[in-house]
């Protein structure tokens, strides 16, 4: 799971980022000054931190600057007041890789948090041959077969299947598998993925005593 630092010296604010990343499927810590940002950087490892430019003691462009320098590779989206491109001039400058005017809406700010982990994190080559169990996943020849048999699968049930496969005995949320296996920039509904999720059990667990996909309830579902 993506680890986001919040950097937002106004608190309404900073719980409501806080919450909707949370609810994309996100993991979050808060730091209410530039000042208090860097000492976090210190001590934890963050995929991405989300900026704000004026606040107390050190200001956003600052702390950028000395974040970048020590980790450079940390992708940093710098919130910046609406129409002032003097911020969004000093926040590139500084080695901010992205930026959001306030006020935003959320959707936007997500999609560039997307957009800027897939730069950071690019996808690893896939993997040809996946088994589990009595099932064999074969990327080359997109072919599926349990205890032998061959199952027909379209190209999302095979990527969903290949996912849960490849991450077996991992609990994950419908948010992570909808940003995995539809894209981080799907914007549908979530009950996608319940749908596919029937449609892989019709074909992978049905006839079978041992059901291998699993609801966990209030979770998410699990290959196990």
């Amino acid at each position: 799971m993506e680890k986001i630092l919040i950097v937002e010296d106004e608190v309404k604010i900073s719980r409501i980022i806080d919450l909707q990343l949370k609810y994309a499927g996100y993991e979050t810590d808060l730091a209410y000054d530039g000042s208090e940002a860097l000492e976090k950087v210190g001590t934890q490892s963050y995929d991405l931190i989300l900026m704000d430019v004026m606040m107390p003691k050190t200001d956003g462009i600052t702390a950028c600057h000395a974040i970048k320098k020590l980790h450079p590779e940390v992708k940093v989206i710098m919130l910046t007041a609406k129409d002032d491109i003097n911020d969004v001039i000093q926040g590139l400058d500084s080695g901010a890789d992205d930026y959001v005017t306030k006020p935003f809406v959320f959707d936007e700010l997500l999609a560039r948090i997307r957009a800027n982990i897939r730069k950071k994190n690019p996808p690893s080559p896939s993997t040809d041959l996946l088994v589990f169990e009595d099932v064999l996943i074969n990327s080359l020849t997109y072919e599926v077969t349990r205890s032998g048999k061959k199952v027909a699968l379209s190209k999302t049930e095979f990527d969903l299947l290949k996912h849960l496969i490849y991450n077996k005995g991992i609990v994950m949320t419908r948010e992570q598998i909808l940003n995995k296996v539809w894209g981080y920039d799907y914007f549908g509904s979530l009950n996608i993925v319940d749908v596919y999720i029937k449609y892989l059990r019709d074909k992978i667990d049905r006839g079978y005593e041992r059901k291998l996909i699993q609801t966990i309830r209030g979770r998410g579902y699990v290959v196990r």
